[in-house]
């Protein structure tokens, strides 16, 4: 996990990170993931034009302050740019895609190249 802001980073999962907490093999470290993604959001609600979260999925939902950061950060009103784990059907994501504020847009081989000017255009367009 990486705070694009201040370049705290953190290491949340690993085969070797011994956790009793594990996913597809992997140790999550959740108090890591706290550390730096949990002032990272705050500072970005206060501070910055546009929300970034880069990705809600399997590892990042272990934590159940993270996911109470992201569901307060999704009532604030600024651009927000989620990415969010495709198969998870993890209460946050499935409550993220009912939503009826928001776009969700696949990622894929062919449209990849073009999301970028598509998003700053929806973004452009809402705020």
């Amino acid at each position: 996990v990486i705070d694009i802001v201040s370049g705290e980073e953190g290491t949340i999962a690993h085969k070797k990170i011994d956790s009793r907490l594990r996913v597809l093999g992997y140790g999550i470290d959740v108090e890591e993931l706290n550390r730096v993604a949990l002032p990272a959001i705050d500072y970005a609600q206060h501070h910055c034009e546009v929300l970034v979260i880069d990705e809600i999925g399997k590892f990042s939902v272990e934590s159940e302050a993270f996911v109470q950061a992201v569901r307060s950060a999704l009532e604030v009103d600024m651009p927000t740019l989620l990415t969010l784990h495709k198969k998870s059907r993890h209460p946050l994501l499935q409550d993220i895609r009912r939503r009826d504020d928001g776009r969700i847009l696949e990622v894929t081989p062919v449209n990849r190249a073009l999301l970028p000017y598509k998003i700053h255009k929806l973004m452009r367009e809402t705020y």
